[in-house]
């Protein structure tokens, strides 16, 4: 049975009072604008109520809610639900301070609730207690409000603990930019905008001193996320933060780019480009982030000088961005059912699917056959004053093709060939016009008759032309 607040509250104050003279310890706490020491005391875990908006599980109770599917915490199944969460935000990291709580002799860093039960700081401590069956106190500092007292200042305790340099690593990645931006919403009283003429200093100020970041990396944060909620307004999940995992290094680099490029002054870009170009860049690059696309590929789109990614090359980006838009519109998606009982796995499904669809049939996706071939043009452009390493690299590329392959004979192959024949042979002419006829004489003394199965006719007819061209040549030689 869980207590209510009223209870609660009177409960806690009996153990303060009887205790006061007696306490556990005491914890130095950031309080006030100021450093003070509380008493800490063992608090029954009946006694507590878990903060659903932990730094550690932001992303997972926003998600859930974004489905309207409140959280009661003052309720079993409420209460279940949080400790299922914060069990899963690190299973392997729980299971080792699990393990600990049971051979060490329980507890060993006090946690920080108010003076109704809500815990502020030691959510997964206070989950791991229970679990461990051992231990049925907490032990902890009791703040003298609740959290509708004084929410600011408790936010201020919260972040400064929670995003200490210490408990930082065991945080999923997205939480810290959830977490600025809540902030900045709670004291700038609105949302963060990096549009906004006069975004509002002072919070960012204070997101900083709490969060113990530079402001430059608090306006970074801010930024991202704003990244990241684009992001899944493009996909249609809206508020699923879930869908943000594993994807925190492309979102770095993408929001650096947006930053970079709008405005079309930058010169990392290729010379004319236009605001349309750079929102066709943000587009790309969500398909890219939704498939978890390796980091240092995904840099390919747009990162760094111009002359080391697609977006710096008009000719390559707009080849690029075109097979890009081509292929994706051959993607029919199944429509999302945001009222899945498990909406998150039925999302990642979801990308999976995306991933399988952009095959269009083939082994490979479509995303990553066109890095590979652009990849190939950019870095053949950048060795352009080396030709002989080129045209080994084009010959390695011929002796790859697996000419028993049924799609070598079809017509497109084979256009694909006349033309890379006639481009090579002009390269030959320029190079040395002796060079050329060596090699139209090779080709014409391997020729089989016997094999072919085109039409005698035609071949005659094309034969005497080449009569025709040698008896022409022969005479401009000669008057040369």
């Amino acid at each position: 049975m869980i207590l209510s607040k009223q209870t609660r509250i009177e409960k806690i104050k009996e153990i303060v009072k009887r205790d006061k003279e007696n306490p556990f310890g005491k914890l130095e706490i950031p309080w006030e604008d100021g450093l003070r020491s509380m008493e800490v005391y063992k608090i029954p875990l009946d006694y507590l109520i878990y903060n659903k908006y932990n730094g550690r599980i932001l992303s997972r109770t926003k998600s859930l809610e974004s489905q309207d599917k409140k959280i009661d915490v003052e309720t079993p199944e409420g209460k279940g639900k949080i400790e299922d969460l914060l069990w899963l935000s690190k299973v392997d990291r729980n299971e080792q301070t699990l393990h600990s709580i049971k051979t060490a002799g329980g507890q060993q860093k006090p946690g920080i609730i108010t003076r109704d039960g809500i815990i502020i700081d030691g959510n997964r401590r206070a989950m791991l207690l229970s679990r461990s069956g051992m231990y049925d106190y907490f032990k902890a500092v009791v703040l003298p409000v609740t959290l509708e007292e004084n929410p600011l200042e408790i936010e201020k305790l919260e972040t400064t603990y929670q995003m200490g340099e210490d408990e930082k690593l065991g945080y999923n990645p997205i939480e810290k930019y959830l977490k600025a931006k809540g902030l900045y919403k709670t004291i700038a009283k609105r949302e963060y905008s990096s549009t906004d003429a006069s975004p509002d200093q002072e919070a960012v100020r204070k997101i900083s001193e709490w969060m113990g970041e530079d402001k430059s990396t608090i306006k970074d944060y801010l930024q991202i996320m704003e990244t990241m909620d684009d992001y899944l307004d493009y996909l249609e999940y809206n508020g699923i933060y879930t869908q943000l995992d594993g994807r925190e290094d492309q979102f770095i680099n993408l929001t650096r780019w947006l930053t970079t490029f709008y405005g079309e002054d930058s010169a990392k870009a290729f010379d004319g480009y236009r605001d349309e170009d750079v929102d066709d860049l943000r587009t790309i690059a969500y398909d890219y982030i939704r498939i978890k696309y390796e980091g240092k590929k995904f840099r390919n789109l747009a990162y760094g000088l111009k002359e080391n990614h697609y977006f710096g090359d008009r000719e390559i980006w707009s080849s690029f961005r075109d097979f890009h838009f081509d292929q994706k519109d051959k993607i029919i998606e199944e429509e999302i059912n945001l009222n899945s009982p498990n909406l998150e796995r039925h999302l990642n499904d979801r990308d999976k699917a995306f991933l399988e669809l952009s095959k269009l049939g083939k082994d490979k996706s479509f995303l990553h056959e066109n890095d590979d071939n652009h990849y190939t043009w950019l870095r053949n452009k950048k060795a352009a004053d080396e030709p002989e390493k080129l045209v080994k690299n084009a010959i390695r590329s011929l002796e790859s093709i697996n000419q028993n392959h049924k799609s070598f004979s079809s017509p497109s192959v084979k256009t694909e060939l006349k033309s890379l024949n006639e481009f090579a042979s002009k390269m030959l002419k320029r190079s040395s016009l002796l060079k050329l006829l060596a090699h139209v004489e090779s080709l014409l003394e391997e020729i089989d008759v016997s094999k072919s199965n085109d039409d005698k006719n035609k071949l005659m007819e094309k034969a005497k032309s080449i009569q025709r061209i040698i008896y022409q040549l022969t005479k401009d030689i000669k008057k040369s």
